[in-house]
């Protein structure tokens, strides 16, 4: 921007200001100093968390100042800094300069929660990995929608595994090291077994058939078999 642009916006501010200047009226006192007003509005504008007019900053000030000239001078003084006077509709405010408004960005970290399908289909696949969409189904009774294993590996909670050599050679879901690492586990290895969710009240006696997670003992031989061996059916 040269010079004569900015010359121009400053009369322009200053045109803009004085048409909004109402009628002074007569005092006995004498109005502070420009430079003091000025310092009176940047004061009130930079409180402020609204615009404020002309109007509002001449009943805040002492008889006989003019806001409107202290404004004009306010926004001459402040041009090519970080903060700027602007005009907002019929009032004035101070603002970030638009080049740096970067600097004001603001990360969050939203937190989410998981619905009861998510959940229970994450506690699924922790103790079956690696297991099947059909396998998640079936151990749940209930379908599983597309959204809720969508949500999952948006997390990296889970991921796709190796192939089941089964007709169809269907994808096979496994938890991630993300998964591990906020649950502070070191492995799949050390997720709680069926005797300490008994213990927590969390399972009754005996679980329902198809659900005894993998790798853990439960005494009887028959689930022992079905563990052992269980690499035969994935494709490496």
């Amino acid at each position: 921007m040269t010079e004569t642009d900015n010359a121009a916006n400053i009369d322009a501010g200053a045109e803009a200001a004085h048409a909004e200047r109402p009628a002074q009226e007569e005092s006995l006192f004498e109005a502070p100093p420009i430079a003091e007003q000025e310092r009176m509005c940047e004061a009130i504008l930079f409180a402020s968390t609204e615009p404020v007019s002309v109007k509002e900053m001449n009943d805040r000030m002492p008889h006989g100042c003019d806001a409107a000239e202290a404004v004009v001078h306010l926004r001459k003084r402040y041009e090519g800094r970080g903060v700027r006077v602007v005009k907002v509709g019929d009032a004035w405010a101070m603002r970030t300069a638009p080049d740096l408004s970067f600097l004001l960005q603001k990360e969050t970290v939203e937190t989410r929660k998981l619905s009861r399908a998510a959940i229970e289909t994450l506690a699924i696949i922790a103790y079956h990995q690696p297991v099947t969409r059909a396998e998640i189904e079936e151990i749940r009774g209930v379908s599983v929608s597309r959204g809720t294993v969508d949500q999952l590996l948006e997390m990296e909670w889970i991921r796709l595994g190796r192939r089941k050599m089964t007709p169809g050679r269907p994808v096979t879901f496994v938890v991630t090291p993300e998964f591990l690492d906020h649950f502070g586990l070191s492995s799949a290895r050390d997720l709680p077994g069926l005797k300490e969710l008994r213990a927590a009240g969390l399972l009754e006696n005996r679980p329902p058939p198809g659900t005894i997670p993998l790798g853990v003992s439960t005494g009887d031989d028959e689930d022992e078999e079905a563990v052992t061996g269980q690499s035969e059916l994935f494709e490496d």
